[in-house]
């Protein structure tokens, strides 16, 4: 017996860091100082343009929208959609990204699908400015089903301290501003998977989508880095809200002193049409929506009355709306 017998095949481990290495490579930046293959990565530390630098950390996975990526046989898109979650968490610290880590297991390695995900990792990581400097692939017979794998990530960012976006200065009266999401990025796909495929196939096309059901779910969880950092330099915001599991109520309140509450505007914008169709397909309240989606809105910022007006002119082709404010306990 040999481990390929036992279900480990290392040559499709070499063959995937073969496949992978180039485009690994093409997010290095001067700060990696190791190349791929070390047992550890190496990033220089060094921050002239920070007073004092304070390193922010995030680690997440994709979830059960892998579920609908198998299904699909689409795998270039969920290392998009860890990679800009995982920003999107340091970003509402007010860090930029610097550096990611990848865990990747499977129960068969299948290099050509490796290599799809691994693609999207890249794509978004160059897109975000960030270094993919290590990683891990682990194949492990029985663990997974054929065909199925799993994916998490880390992120390590940066912020001056003086920058931290801690949520303390923001106060009664303060201004919620919605940014779009694209889909539900990559929370509740549990409910939104049980509501719609159990009337729907992933390749049902439905006119109110405009693209089949499997391709809705599969939109890319959006990274709201580019459209943060102008308003974050000139000190506009003063906390940020990543709409993930726990929806709009639960992410934002996070944030917000004790003894102050949120109003939000529930009328204030439309729901996407996926949500829509969720709720219809599986006859869900709107409470639970609520509680469970990010129904249109991924990341809020919350900022003082005076600036709104400069937040929402520097935002326009976002599409942004003021969904409430800050309000007394």
């Amino acid at each position: 017996m040999d481990y390929k017998q036992a279900g480990v095949d290392i040559e499709a481990g070499d063959d995937l860091v073969r496949r992978i290495k180039p485009l690994v490579r093409s997010t290095f930046n001067t700060n990696v100082l190791a190349d791929i293959g070390l047992f550890g990565a190496l990033y220089d530390a060094k921050f002239p343009e920070f007073e004092h630098p304070v390193l922010v950390s995030s680690t997440d996975g994709v979830g059960t929208k892998l579920k609908v990526a198998f299904a699909m046989g689409v795998h270039s898109t969920v290392g998009q959609d860890l990679v800009n979650h995982c920003v999107n968490d340091i970003l509402a610290c007010g860090a930029k990204p610097l550096f990611f880590l990848d865990y990747f297991a499977t129960g068969r390695l299948e290099p050509s699908v490796g290599e799809q995900v691994i693609s999207g990792l890249v794509a978004a990581c160059r897109k975000n400015g960030c270094a993919l400097i290590g990683g891990e692939t682990a194949e492990m017979p029985s663990m997974y089903a054929d065909g199925e794998y799993d994916m998490a990530g880390t992120i390590v960012g940066v912020v001056e301290k003086s920058k931290v976006l801690d949520g303390k200065s923001i106060q009664e009266g303060d201004v919620l501003i919605g940014l779009r999401s694209s889909g539900l990025h990559t929370n509740g796909y549990s409910l939104g998977r049980k509501a719609l495929l159990s009337k729907f196939d992933v390749n049902d096309h439905v006119d109110s989508l405009g693209t089949s059901v499997g391709s809705a779910l599969l939109e890319i969880h959006r990274s709201y880095l580019g459209v943060i950092t102008p308003l974050l330099e000139k000190n506009l915001v003063l906390g940020l809200s990543h709409i993930t599991g726990g929806g709009i109520v639960g992410n934002t309140s996070r944030v917000v002193p004790k003894g102050l509450a949120l109003d939000i505007q529930w009328d204030s914008w439309k729901w996407l049409p996926i949500f829509t169709l969720i709720q219809e397909a599986g006859g869900v309240n709107t409470e639970e929506m609520r509680h469970v989606f990010n129904l249109g809105i991924g990341m809020i910022i919350i900022c003082r009355p005076e600036n709104a007006a400069q937040i929402l002119a520097m935002t326009s082709d976002e599409q942004p709306v003021v969904i409430g404010s800050i309000i007394k306990e």
